[in-house]
């Protein structure tokens, strides 16, 4: 049955003037031609080039930092596994949050849409708008089980936080809508070859936010970097609150703060890739 296949596929070959030679079956040339057409389209698209050695890096240091902070820290070992866990729940609220606006946003690039919807009545302010409220409902709909069956699981109870978990969700929310306008305005601009810094650039943050080890942990050049996001008043908070017990609301206070700074800068970015996107017909040129 398979030789009868193959004579067959060879047969069609023949009269479609390829040949049935099996050299001809096996061209090089074609084979070379496919993969000239994907090195072209990288060499033409940077975040893809920055994508490829990008995850075994982020890797290699985030975890790098998490070994030295627990060698030189073995006090901390015997708590280890609630600190870790909700410092992942808490983490994915920030990565949840930059998809629910982000890929929302490339869903409709991907359909095509966004020529039709700037077409409409619909204005640009309104569309921030409905891409945060939809990224607020995805973020819920993604967390919840997850936060829920660490208990039974683990016996970790990321609700143990109190209130303040309340106030880490917003700033780590507010943040990820930050991030979610900022990359999908360079999606507009750059097309939707730079598709993937929805999910580069969060984890790029990870290693600099202090989601598994304190700030102190890093490298002193790098701890200014560090207390410029607001996710390391998150982090640092949530700790103070698990290890000590404590509300530490100047953390609060100034995360809340760089959020409102990133989100104004954020929306303004992404109003005015919208308004050169009209300018230039980038709308309806949404390829690679």
């Amino acid at each position: 049955m398979n030789r009868d296949w193959h004579r067959s596929l060879e047969r069609a070959l023949e009269r479609a003037g390829h040949g049935a030679t099996r050299e001809r079956f096996l061209a090089w040339r074609r084979i070379e031609a496919i993969l000239l057409r994907h090195l072209y389209v990288m060499r033409r698209s940077w975040p893809r080039l920055l994508e490829l050695a990008y995850w075994p890096t982020v890797q290699m240091i985030l975890w790098g930092f998490v070994t030295l902070f627990y060698v030189q820290h073995s006090s901390w070992v015997a708590q280890a596994a609630g600190v870790l866990v909700s410092a992942v729940l808490l983490w994915d609220v920030l990565f949840r949050a930059n998809l629910g606006v982000s890929v929302s946003f490339m869903e409709e690039m991907w359909a095509r849409n966004l020529a039709q919807l700037f077409a409409s009545p619909l204005r640009p302010h309104e569309l921030v708008i409905a891409l945060a409220l939809m990224s607020l409902l995805r973020t819920i709909i993604s967390v919840s089980p997850a936060m829920l069956l660490a208990l039974p699981l683990f016996g970790v109870s990321v609700f143990s936080i109190g209130v303040p978990l309340a106030a880490f969700f917003a700033n780590l929310l507010l943040f990820g809508w930050s991030i979610g306008l900022f990359v999908s305005a360079l999606v507009l601009r750059l097309g939707l070859g730079a598709e993937s810094l929805a999910w580069v650039s969060v984890f790029a943050l990870a290693p600099l936010s202090g989601v598994y080890y304190p700030v102190d942990v890093l490298p002193a050049w790098l701890q200014p970097v560090a207390w410029s996001l607001p996710t390391s008043y998150v982090f640092e908070g949530m700790r103070a609150v698990l290890f000590e017990g404590a509300v530490r609301f100047d953390l609060l206070a100034t995360g809340a703060a760089l959020n409102l700074a990133y989100m104004a800068a954020a929306t303004g970015f992404f109003l005015h890739t919208c308004r050169i996107a009209r300018e230039r017909g980038l709308l309806i040129q949404q390829g690679e």
